[in-house]
């Protein structure tokens, strides 16, 4: 798609470079459909913006240049905050991924950057020599190589795009709280939906597959299989981690204990088990099988654990490093923990 067939654009500037789109500041329904969509993890990685520049408003040659990249939810958020602003915005190709992110990839970096600005002929357009940086995209960005390659110096803009206008009135001046990434309720409760959906990719089979094979393989009925040989109480086991994982996880984190995403995953499925193993075990008539118990005790905290493992590229907790670091430790772990769970479990249904 051309960068002016994008629904975003309302016209168009004439420049010394050409005619430059310029874009809406207020999200359309389509938009907030759109982000609801990625939300949910539903053509995650087909939601993005042409590369390129834009305007927002009318800008002129002394207007400020705020990079940003082609992850559409990024760009959406920096116009909507961007309302009776004039500025411009330069889009770099990340495939589709936010800043944070591809910073870490090295797709929003100065490479990317230098080359955007060449194509974009900024030194034609503005008679500054300024690029507002986001600040999450400086570990992409080498400044001292964008001015010696580029001609501009960057500057770091606040985490957030909505404290924008502010920086931008106080003379490119960040306060304190513009520099602090903040992981709050909020922000940690919009991840849980598209880890819930992610999960339920395997999960809604896995319990299928469950349920059959306790019906079909029993003296007895289908249904009376299922009942009786533990299928409802296997998926509700199962499910019982995938939400510890993907919900209770991310919500409950400053209090869980450790620092390790996969050590947190794994409390959280503890505290599941045991609330799991209280109410359907008791109400199965079984509370005296000693090893179901058991093995949903590994069971359920490893699959905890492992989704838990999800959230590290979403917080201010680690670094890649440590990511790395940990999956070596917790994997093999959270496997073997898994295994033994099933045997157990297996052992279990033999006994009954």
């Amino acid at each position: 798609m051309a960068i002016a067939e994008q629904a975003f654009v309302i016209g168009k500037i004439e420049t010394p470079v050409g005619p430059v789109p310029q874009v809406a500041t207020v999200l359309a329904g389509r938009d907030r459909w759109g982000a609801l969509r990625v939300r949910l993890g539903l053509g995650r990685m087909q939601y993005t913006v042409e590369p390129g520049l834009y305007a927002v408003g009318t800008p002129q040659e002394d207007s400020p240049i705020l990079v940003t990249a082609n992850y559409k939810l990024s760009f959406d958020h920096l116009r909507a905050a961007l309302t009776g602003q004039d500025a411009w915005v330069l889009v770099l190709d990340t495939n589709g991924i936010n800043v944070w992110c591809a910073a870490g990839k090295g797709t929003f970096g100065t490479a990317a950057l230098c080359a955007q600005v060449g194509a974009s002929r900024l030194v034609q357009l503005v008679r500054h020599r300024r690029l507002v940086v986001p600040q999450l995209g400086a570990s992409g960005i080498a400044a001292h190589a964008v001015k010696q390659q580029s001609g501009f110096a960057v500057v770091y803009g606040p985490v957030l795009a909505r404290h924008l206008p502010e920086f931008l009135v106080c003379g490119m001046q960040a306060t304190p709280a513009m520099r602090r990434k903040t992981f709050s309720l909020p922000e940690r409760a919009v991840l849980v939906p598209v880890e819930l959906v992610i999960a339920c990719k395997w999960a809604l089979p896995l319990s299928a597959v469950l349920c059959g094979a306790s019906g079909l393989f029993g003296p007895a009925s289908f249904w009376e299989n299922v009942r009786a040989h533990g299928g409802g109480w296997t998926m509700a086991g199962l499910w019982s981690g995938v939400v510890a994982g993907t919900v209770l996880t991310p919500l409950l984190l400053p209090v869980l204990p450790g620092r390790a995403f996969s050590l947190k995953g794994g409390a959280a499925g503890l505290m599941a088990a045991l609330a799991f193993i209280a109410v359907f075990f008791s109400r199965s008539g079984t509370s005296d099988n000693g090893l179901a118990g058991l093995a949903w005790l590994l069971l359920i905290p490893a699959i905890a654990s492992f989704l838990g493992l999800e959230f590290t590229g979403a917080s201010t907790y680690t670094s890649l490093s440590g990511v790395k670091k940990e999956m070596r430790l917790a994997v093999p772990l959270q496997v073997v923990a898994a295994l033994c769970g099933l045997l157990l479990l297996v052992w279990a249904r033999r006994l009954q």
